[in-house]
């Protein structure tokens, strides 16, 4: 899958650290959810995740919790 798009991604150079908060309280992501918001690429990011299976982390301005229900969605669609 092309990576490119991580060039124009608005968390490049912001620490890591806020995009993969150690609670699992959804309010602890907060601060990688309003940088994500913001993002040229959010969609992209996302899409990249669901396909992935990521497992942690905020991407696409979304959780876990919230990519997990996505592609549950999907599956019950399918």
């Amino acid at each position: 899958m092309n990576v490119l798009w991580r060039q124009s991604a608005r968390c490049r150079g912001v620490d890591p650290a806020i995009f993969y908060p150690v609670s699992e309280d959804e309010s602890a992501a907060e601060a990688a959810k309003e940088i994500c918001n913001a993002c040229p690429v959010r969609e992209v990011c996302l899409d990249h995740a669901l396909a992935r299976r990521e497992k942690e982390g905020v991407w696409g301005g979304l959780t876990e919790r919230e990519r997990r229900r996505i592609l549950r969605r999907r599956r019950k669609s399918a």
